[in-house]
């Protein structure tokens, strides 16, 4: 209960349209966390995203608690995770599969749960990124 209640938070974000919300936030240690890091493709009905998301989602299970959420628009998912605490979410989307360019080509996006930043990361970098993170290097 001590954990739970140190963890909760409220907070105001930009919604989709950039509009400030509240939202609620379990700031869970990532150490503690129950789920370490959440997958998800940026559209359900693409097939070359979710195939993709579903290797990036094979390649980081066996490492970490990791949740699979093609529900609903990305905002609404990103929001989902900070509700239960999850730290990182690793978005799949179209510059994963070179469309912008072949710099971006197998790169996905990593957000952080508490600062909400988002970076571009190479998808053969998560593992070894994310484990840093967890030992707080």
């Amino acid at each position: 209960l001590a954990l739970i209640c140190r963890a909760y938070a409220e907070d105001q974000a930009p919604d989709d349209k950039g509009k400030l919300e509240s939202r609620v936030v379990m700031r869970f240690h990532p150490r503690i966390a129950p789920v370490k890091v959440a997958v998800f493709p940026l559209l359900r009905n693409k097939p070359a995203l979710t195939e993709k998301a579903r290797q990036v989602f094979d390649l980081l299970q066996p490492h970490f608690t990791t949740e699979w959420d093609d529900r609903g628009n990305i905002g609404k998912r990103y929001r989902y995770q900070d509700e239960q605490g999850t730290p990182w979410c690793v978005t799949v989307d179209f510059d994963t599969l070179g469309e912008k360019g072949p710099e971006l080509l197998d790169t996905v996006t990593l957000r952080d749960r508490d600062t909400m930043k988002q970076d571009r990361v190479k998808i053969a970098d998560l593992v070894p990124l994310i484990t840093g993170k967890l030992r707080g290097q």
